[in-house]
């Protein structure tokens, strides 16, 4: 497994960074009859089901499972909160993205000892997104390798093939608007759909230097990514409708949207909201910077993390790590959740062999069997995205909308991000 910048940057930099909270102490432990009791926070559907399966094979563990609210709509929060008052559960949900920001608050309890043999069971990438220094703080569950979510029906009528790289994803982007001026071939990416496209490229937007965070948001790999999409939106080329708005479903619907770059859980996305649109979309790899590259960016994933206060720390590990990889239990969560596996030895599912009659019978995980190995190592995330990601959001939006440019809006995210964290008080790298 290759080394990531996280895990080499040593535990002086997590002492430095954590911002620890006082009072954290959990009551959970031995039950006095032999079995060790256990809390998991979590939203995903499916889980509930899972902590079931758990508990009747594992009698000497006692899970309990309480549904909250996702994450950014009010979960982690009141986890938060949990830590600080000294209540938490020992296991929770909890996005990728958000660890780091965990970890930064001391929300995290470490359970190394316990997890790093099983370490090779999982992706090499998914595995970096639950370490920061030596610290291991959670089992991965899923990831979101990305790939091209395409139009067959607008690309068949344009004779038109998926592209393999974004050279020609641009030329096709002119030749689909040229065909019809309500046409386009994407629209706007913000937040984490626009960090997996970063990503790809080998770009970062955080990394940890000694005892201190480097903020990468404007470098020359990330600038290169905004050169890239500024040129389509220059050329008029990009729908205006925002993902995930009423516009952007209809869009997807009418062909006038004819293509979105997007992780696995997106064909859930798809399907949902663009019903009409069964048989016309399909899957190809997510285009390269060069002919012949294989590099794919993430979108998505969470852990089961552990919280501060924990104490059956062993116990935790052997949930966590059952629920990523136990087959029957997270083949349920496949079809129940659309969850896509961290764990390397689940890429087999027999519910990820199947065709998919929506996308005209293709079989569709094998595009993100493929892409999964291919995901780029050694992407960190910050200890303040809620924040990092409000902003930039707002500078991108201006950006796709003809207000500003793409590079201006990660420069103007990068110092508001550096300013916020030389406020609470944690070292920057300049």
């Amino acid at each position: 497994m290759k080394a990531s910048r996280t895990r080499t940057a040593g535990t002086a930099a997590i002492a430095a960074l954590a911002l620890a909270l006082t009072g954290c102490s959990s009551t959970e432990g031995d039950s006095g009859t032999g079995s060790q009791e256990l809390t998991f926070w979590g939203w995903s559907p499916g889980y509930a089901d899972a902590v079931k399966a758990f508990n009747k094979s594992h009698p000497d563990i006692k899970v309990t499972y309480q549904e909250v609210q996702p994450g950014a709509k009010g979960g982690y929060q009141k986890m938060l909160n949990a830590v600080q008052a000294g209540n938490a559960p020992c296991l929770a949900q909890v996005g990728y993205e958000t660890l780091s920001s965990f970890a930064a608050q001391g929300a995290l309890q470490d359970v190394r000892e316990h997890a790093e043999g099983d370490a090779s069971d999982f992706q090499p990438a998914a595995w970096q997104s639950v370490q920061l220094g030596d610290a291991v703080y959670g089992a991965p569950v899923d990831t979101g390798p990305m790939a091209l979510f395409y139009n067959k029906k607008v690309y068949d009528s344009l004779g038109l093939k998926p592209p393999a790289t974004w050279d020609e994803y641009q030329e096709q982007a002119e030749r689909i608007h040229a065909s019809d001026p309500d046409r386009y071939i994407s629209s706007p990416y913000l937040n984490y759909d626009y960090a997996g496209l970063s990503w790809q490229t080998g770009a970062s937007w955080f990394g940890v230097k000694g005892d201190s965070w480097k903020v990468d948001l404007a470098s020359e790999a990330n600038q290169k990514v905004a050169a890239y999409w500024q040129g389509l939106v220059d050329g008029g080329l990009i729908s205006g409708a925002p993902m995930y708005d009423q516009a952007w479903y209809a869009g997807l619907g009418s062909g006038n949207i004819a293509t979105v770059v997007g992780a696995v859980w997106q064909a859930g996305v798809i399907k949902g909201g663009v019903k009409d649109g069964a048989g016309d979309w399909a899957v190809a790899p997510m285009p390269q910077w060069k002919a012949g590259e294989k590099a794919v960016g993430n979108a998505g994933g969470s852990a089961t993390a552990v919280l501060k206060g924990c104490k059956p720390t062993e116990a935790a590990w052997t949930f966590a790590h059952w629920l990523s990889t136990d087959r029957t239990t997270y083949g349920d969560l496949v079809t129940k959740a659309s969850l896509y596996p961290a764990a390397v030895g689940l890429l087999d599912l027999p519910q990820l062999q199947l065709k998919d009659p929506y996308f005209g019978g293709q079989p569709i995980y094998d595009v993100f069997a493929d892409a999964a190995a291919e995901v780029t190592p050694g992407w960190t995330w910050g200890p303040i995205m809620t924040k990092t990601t409000t902003d930039l959001d707002d500078a991108l939006g201006k950006a796709w909308a003809g207000k500003g440019s793409l590079k201006d809006a990660l420069v103007t995210t990068r110092s508001k991000t550096v300013a916020e964290l030389k406020n609470q008080g944690l070292k920057v790298a300049e």
